[in-house]
């Protein structure tokens, strides 16, 4: 796709890369009677995530006015308390502490709540000029030596608010779910129409460009998290999120930008731009810097029941050969040199996944690690953009995983618009290599419009060009799966509609890994 002509930069050198991380309606669920308000400085919710057995990170944004670049408030610190409690009415209260929202993070407040319980439900909230904000739903991790029973949890992908509303989000929400991955794509960086596209929603003349200054990021951010289904899932789960590609620049790959009128100089100022604006408006902790890098890949571990290891897909990878896009016969592919996750990250996590001792080992990434053939005669078309378009890379990390006899591998992925379910392999050339884990892709949650329900592959259907496949559909929704010792169930969510709000929910398929034996069962 063309990107549209940029603005100028303000002479922003190499300091500004090492600075990105430098220290609506409110959910009716918990709206305070003010929410609705002109003045109400918490119009875009509150927010949990990154847990850990004894800490969580606490989230919000000030911001009266989201669409302005700093939220309609002045260029000064604000004073936010907050507290947690083990009830919603906050009579057990067990945490409480205040912070500063400074114009320099947007006004940001991320407060790393420790001290507390593993496996507990807990509930926060803040108060900032004499008013409340909505109150959120959080929980921690299990303790390290715990053994769990049961995990459930849900993973998304892809919002582009212009393309459709966020029903999907709302029924989310309403599963209670223990934690939330989100694998990118939260945010597109593109310029909105004037009536907002699908939403028919008019948006003012500064959304017409491309994302590429730190207000512009900004303001972006502000519209999306207006919406309250959005804002309904924060408040009912901690959230663990990674970046893919419409966070920054579409199809980013390391320090390669889009080319053309973007010098190498002034796209790494935008993408410096993007990592502080992610970081301002999720709940995460701040990554490690290191000149223009941020490190986002981590790990988290729910007892010896389940270990997740989220990864960063985009900032490490060489650029994409061939053109990009789907390529048949591209050599270069092969290229035994050709890096996805970068040596550091790649041995990091092949060496946590050797040493883990959890029932089930996650990988939450961004996207599709299996082969995916898009033609159907014998040429072989495939992506230049997923792990297709790294051979090597994809050989090195399966292999990986049969040489360390890894327990129970499971791939959750986003990026393509699809919900897909396949066994993952060494050899996706030989319908006969055994499986040595699965992969589980959810779609989007609205971009891509309302999709089609009769394309794909049903349940226990097959696809000539791709074996391994066991279900696709092109619809909007989610992935809920429920995590136990002898199962891992992956419900694909699906919503008919996405170009007017009020959506129901379905179940467009089940399937399950059983403990111990790579591959998936089709209910």
């Amino acid at each position: 796709m063309p990107h549209p002509s940029r603005r100028g930069f303000l002479g922003l050198g190499s300091a500004a890369f090492a600075l990105a991380f430098t220290t609506g309606l409110a959910d009716p669920w918990t709206a305070p009677a003010s929410a609705g308000t002109a003045d109400y400085p918490f119009q875009l919710g509150v927010a949990s995530g990154d847990p850990l057995p004894d800490r969580v990170i606490l989230w919000t944004r000030l911001a009266p006015k989201p669409l302005e670049p700093l939220g309609g408030l002045p260029f000064n610190r604000i004073r936010v308390d907050w507290e947690l409690a083990e009830d919603e009415g906050f009579t057990r209260r067990v945490r409480s502490g205040s912070a500063w929202a400074t114009p320099e993070y947007g006004h940001s407040v991320h407060v790393d709540a420790k001290g507390l319980r593993p496996g507990r439900e807990y509930f926060y909230r803040f108060r900032s000029g004499g008013e409340l904000s909505p109150v959120g739903r959080t929980k921690t991790a299990p303790a390290p030596r715990s053994s769990p029973e049961s995990l459930r949890l849900a993973f998304a992908s892809c919002a582009s608010w212009q393309d459709g509303y966020y029903t999907a989000y709302r029924h989310l929400a309403d599963e209670n779910p223990d934690v939330v991955f989100h694998l990118g794509d939260y945010i597109y960086e593109y310029g909105i129409v004037p009536m907002g596209g699908n939403r028919n929603t008019p948006v003012p003349e500064q959304f017409r460009v491309q994302c590429d200054t730190l207000d512009r990021y900004r303001v972006q951010y502000g519209l999306y998290k207006s919406d309250p289904d959005l804002q309904a899932a924060h408040h009912r789960a901690p959230w663990i999120v990674t970046w893919d590609d419409h966070e920054v620049l579409d199809n980013w790959a390391g320090r390669f930008g889009p080319g053309g009128e973007v010098t190498e100089q002034d796209y790494l100022v935008i993408r410096a731009n993007a990592f502080r604006a992610f970081w301002e408006n999720m709940p995460v902790r701040v990554p490690s810097m290191e000149g223009p890098d941020a490190r986002i890949y981590r790990r988290f571990t729910f007892g010896d029941l389940a270990e997740f290891n989220v990864l960063d897909t985009r900032q490490y990878r060489d650029d994409q050969v061939c053109g990009d896009g789907q390529q048949v016969d591209c050599a270069d592919r092969l290229d035994p040199a050709r890096q996805m996750l970068g040596d550091e990250q790649e041995r990091w996590l092949l060496d946590g996944l050797g040493a883990s001792r959890a029932r089930w080992n996650v990988l939450a990434q961004q996207i599709a690690m299996m082969q995916l053939d898009y033609d159907p005669g014998p040429a072989q078309r495939l992506s230049m953009d997923l792990w297709d378009g790294y051979r090597s890379a994809k050989d090195r990390l399966l292999t990986g995983l049969a040489e360390r006899q890894v327990s129970n591998p499971v791939v959750l992925t986003g990026d393509i618009h699809y919900n897909l379910a396949g066994d993952l392999r060494t050899n996706f050339d030989d319908p006969a290599s055994p499986a040595v884990g699965v992969e589980f892709v959810c779609t989007s949650i609205s971009s891509g419009g309302n999709g089609n329900p009769n394309t794909g592959v049903p349940p226990g259907g097959s696809d000539p060009a791709n074996p391994h496949l066991r279900f696709s559909s092109y619809q909007r929704g989610y992935v809920s799966c429920e995590v136990t010792r002898g199962q891992w169930r992956s419900d694909f969510k699906a919503v008919p509609y996405v170009d007017r709000p009020g959506a129901p929910v379905s179940t467009r398929a089940s399937l399950v890994a059983l403990d111990g034996a790579p591959g998936l069962q089709v209910l």
